[in-house]
């Protein structure tokens, strides 16, 4: 059983663990997410809202599962933030806790966020009887993305207050954003041959007129993981450009500007100006921002920020390059099918969203693994 099921991370992570599904029953009220889900796995059984479940007519679970809502809790949160109990995010996790209890499948598996306050890590912990194990998504992503784990797979000292996990950390990929890109990257992984007609002038905007004569290709700077967040100081609130300089993205969200990228400003080409030659400058200058309804800066728009190395642009993660840093297959979550049987087309817009609401599948396969069946 799933709670607060989203796309069904969990269940891509069961079957990237090696475990069969014999039956999956999801709680999730976000259609778009439940369209991405039934195009995938159409045998999932969709229960509809969690708050509404009766968690009595359900046996024979072996595993519930869930990632409850962590909006409520999460440092990003700055307005309304729940720190105690009460609030709607007590409530909803609060629903995990009695489908445990009422069905006692033999495992359970809580995820959210690092951020939480302390007190409501200390009450989640009283609740389940088990210590939660912190895995950053990075060891096996291209993101940052520090998440608490509370389950009794692998618990090595019993199930009261304070048990502890057996849950290992997973081994580092080594995997970093410009493993991920669809573009961005740089020109070519060498360059071209110097051969004897390499330095003797022409310009790069018409090479073409110089005879055959080969030219220095530039290679750009690596593209940055980055975010651009609302500060303030005493002189008022202000965007901010916060660059990374491990080779991580920050992690994913449902607030899109949370991980963005920093890559090399084009400012020329070679020939018909192929992917292959193409020139780039860490001096050149772009455009100014424009508040565009679409295109590659749809909704955050495209920025131009000066570095201490030079001038970048800046763009949102292709839908696709968000599902990888998920660990997700490429267009996992591009078509849908909705409650009406209908195969649907998911927009950007819900694509980001869904992600962003889901599991890291690699970090969940790894605690999955250490299940005895």
């Amino acid at each position: 059983m799933s709670l607060y099921d989203g796309i069904s991370c969990g269940r891509v992570a069961l079957g990237r663990a090696g475990i069969a599904v014999f039956s999956y029953n999801a709680f999730e009220i976000d259609k778009y997410a439940r369209a991405v889900s039934r195009y995938n796995y159409p045998d999932i059984i969709q229960n509809g809202d969690v708050l509404d479940a009766d968690f009595s007519q359900f046996s024979n679970i072996d595993l519930v599962i869930g990632g409850s809502p962590c909006t409520f809790w999460s440092i990003a949160k700055s307005i309304n933030r729940e720190i105690d109990k009460g609030g709607m995010g007590w409530k909803l996790f609060m629903r995990f806790v009695e489908a445990v209890r009422q069905i006692k499948p033999r495992y359970y598996l809580l995820e959210n966020v690092a951020s939480m306050p302390s007190n409501i890590k200390a009450y989640i912990t009283e609740e389940l009887g088990v210590e939660p194990v912190m895995i950053n998504s990075a060891l096996v992503s291209a993101q940052h993305r520090k998440r608490l784990y509370w389950t009794n797979i692998g618990a090595e000292t019993g199930t009261g207050t304070g048990a502890i996990t057996g849950i290992t950390q997973p081994n580092d990929k080594g995997i970093l954003l410009k493993d991920i890109l669809e573009t961005g990257v740089c020109v070519r992984d060498k360059s071209y041959c110097i051969d004897a007609c390499y330095g003797k002038g022409g310009n790069h905007t018409s090479p073409h007129k110089q005879s055959g004569k080969r030219l220095m290709v530039y290679e750009p700077v690596p593209p940055m993981g980055a975010a651009l967040r609302t500060r303030a100081d005493e002189n008022g609130k202000f965007k901010r450009l916060e660059v990374r300089d491990d080779g991580k993205l920050n992690a994913i969200t449902t607030v899109q500007t949370d991980s963005v990228i920093c890559t090399p400003v084009r400012i020329g080409s070679i020939g018909a100006g192929g992917q292959g030659n193409r020139i780039y400058s860490v001096f050149g200058k772009t455009v100014s921002l424009m508040a565009n309804g679409g295109g590659l800066g749809a909704k955050t728009g495209l920025y131009k920020i000066d570095l201490p190395d030079g001038d970048y642009t800046i763009r949102k993660l292709t839908p696709i390059e968000a599902e990888r840093c998920q660990t997700l297959d490429d267009t996992f979550t591009a078509y849908g099918i909705d409650d009406n049987g209908k195969t649907v087309n998911i927009s950007n817009t819900q694509r980001y969203r869904a992600i962003g609401n889901g599991f890291t599948v690699d970090v969940i396969a790894h605690i999955l693994s250490h299940m005895d069946f």
